[in-house]
């Protein structure tokens, strides 16, 4: 039985080698922003196999840009949640109380969404 192998074509380089021509998916424009990023590395430390998957079929830029988008709807979401649970201070007679609150806020919403989304 003969094994169909894929011809590959090859491009001389200016050093006179022979180079194989690879054809690479097309990636979609975007930036993957930081939940994506932070996928990404998680990804690469603890599923290299799933990582090197993705790369190979040129299916990761959009994973990583899809799972950014997810983090910030759901931090947004969880931001509203926690502030209905926890009012913050006036705003205006407290400024530096409302600040910190609704930094804890978020803290705690991106701690959330870092277990359930990020690191699965």
């Amino acid at each position: 039985m003969a094994i169909n192998w894929p011809k590959i074509e090859y491009v001389e380089a200016e050093d006179g080698m022979l180079d194989p021509k690879l054809d690479y998916p097309k990636q979609p424009a975007g930036n993957v922003g930081k939940y994506g990023e932070m996928r990404r590395r998680y990804l690469q430390e603890h599923h290299k196999t799933a990582y090197s998957m993705m790369i190979l079929e040129g299916t990761l830029k959009q994973h990583l840009m899809d799972v950014n988008e997810e983090a910030h709807r759901q931090i947004a979401k969880l931001i509203d949640d926690l502030l209905k649970a926890n009012p913050a201070p006036d705003k205006a007679t407290n400024q530096l109380g409302w600040i910190q609150h609704m930094n804890m806020l978020k803290l705690q919403a991106e701690e959330i969404v870092l277990r359930e989304l990020i690191c699965t």
